[in-house]
């Protein structure tokens, strides 16, 4: 076999936190530890042969360093201190990059020296249709105990949509989109070349309803109920942080959809429905609850960082970090804007709720190139494993 190692991703690798990677001499004990290693795939030992030989094109095609937890069970048994999930944890990030489209914003959002531009641009883009909306002012005591931020955006006589919404829409939608749709770029990528690399037949396909049926679905709810996740046991704590946020996200979106559809659409017809939620309202018991999930998730997933940087000497990364600092904006800005509205502070509130919208507009816009995105690639990693293992993953 010639190998090229392309020594440009190794250092990538290494940047990324990868650093350790030449210090693995191959003794197999990260794939013994490996709870999610199976017998006749080494998981993680050959990922950290090919990272070593500098192979990406093995490495980003390879649905096993998807499907990696980073529990940490394998960096606390190597005896050279490879640390293996930490240089998985590097190939997934060099991944994201690697399908990322638009190129040019994969790549600005894989370090922090594109940081001013990725929270420059919604800064930029929020304020000026705030400018264009002609709102340009800040609400009375009165105004603002009435209508909370539901006219941020101002407010028109055409009943039948509110400007607020339209231009919120008009921001956020797009952003979503791109974010969106450069993921579907990305995973329909790896699936191809996931599928050429394992030689699998393109012809004999399932049909859409059974796929989703059969592979995705049950990725899914695998995915939500941290079923691998549970069978990890050195960093088994950060179940406690991750399924804190994943449920918190499920709950604010349910809420939101509410709040569109009670504003938007039914308070077209009942008037009474316009406003902000009452605090006995049940959404807005769940949105609370979701929104202190969120900042209990936020704080263990930090503590947890830092307890490996400090106990375990896992280098500090702008791909890790990023994502805390993104969940953290958006959860402490939505629960700032909302004590602001209660203490009846509409200068500070309207700030506050303007640099919420712009950590939401991050948090949509840059999702397939930061830490986020493993909650797309991962699913599709997981419904590969289950669809290479079907019939429909054999050659016929």
């Amino acid at each position: 076999m010639n190998v090229q190692p392309d020594l440009d991703f190794i250092r990538s690798l290494k940047e990324a936190g990868g650093d350790t990677l030449k210090m693995c001499y191959q003794c197999a004990t990260c794939s013994v530890m490996c709870p999610l290693s199976k017998e006749g795939k080494p998981f993680p030992r050959k990922e950290m042969m090919w990272a070593q030989w500098g192979i990406k094109e093995k490495l980003v095609t390879d649905p096993d360093v998807f499907l990696c937890h980073q529990c940490g069970d394998c960096t606390a048994n190597c005896p050279r201190g490879a640390k293996p999930g930490d240089v998985l944890s590097a190939i997934r990030a060099y991944a994201y990059t690697f399908y990322g489209w638009p190129a040019p914003l994969a790549k600005l959002a894989s370090s922090a020296k594109g940081l001013p531009i990725l929270i420059g641009l919604p800064v930029v883009v929020i304020f000026v249709m705030w400018l264009l909306s002609g709102a340009m002012r800040f609400p009375t005591a009165e105004e603002f105990a009435s209508h909370g931020y539901q006219q941020f955006f101002g407010t028109w006589d055409f009943r039948w949509y509110a400007k607020n919404i339209f231009f919120i829409v008009l921001i956020m939608v797009p952003a979503l989109g791109l974010g969106l749709f450069s993921a579907f770029k990305g995973i329909n990528s790896m699936w191809k070349t996931m599928c050429e690399e394992a030689g699998l037949n393109r012809e004999y396909r399932p049909a859409i309803v059974q796929f989703v049926k059969d592979f995705i679905w049950p990725s899914v709810v695998e995915i939500v109920k941290h079923t691998r996740f549970r069978e990890c046991k050195t960093n088994i704590d950060r179940v406690q942080g991750h399924l804190p946020l994943m449920l918190a996200f499920i709950g604010l979106f349910i809420v939101t959809c509410w709040s569109l559809l009670k504003n938007d659409v039914l308070g077209l017809f009942w008037p009474s429905l316009h406003g902000p939620l009452s605090l006995s309202d049940p959404f807005k018991i769940l949105a609370n609850v979701s929104a202190v999930a969120l900042l209990f998730g936020i704080v263990v997933l930090w503590s947890n960082r830092k307890k490996a940087e400090r106990e375990s000497k896992t280098q500090a990364t702008f791909y890790d970090w990023f994502l805390i600092w993104e969940i953290t904006a958006v959860g402490v800005t939505g629960l700032g804007a909302e004590l602001l509205r209660w203490a009846g502070m509409p200068i500070l509130g309207y700030i506050v709720y303007f640099l919420h919208l712009v950590s939401i507009m991050m948090l949509f816009l840059y999702l397939p190139y930061t830490k986020f995105a493993h909650i797309l690639f991962r699913t599709t990693a997981y419904a590969f494993e289950k669809y290479r293992q079907s019939a429909f993953g054999k050659n016929v």
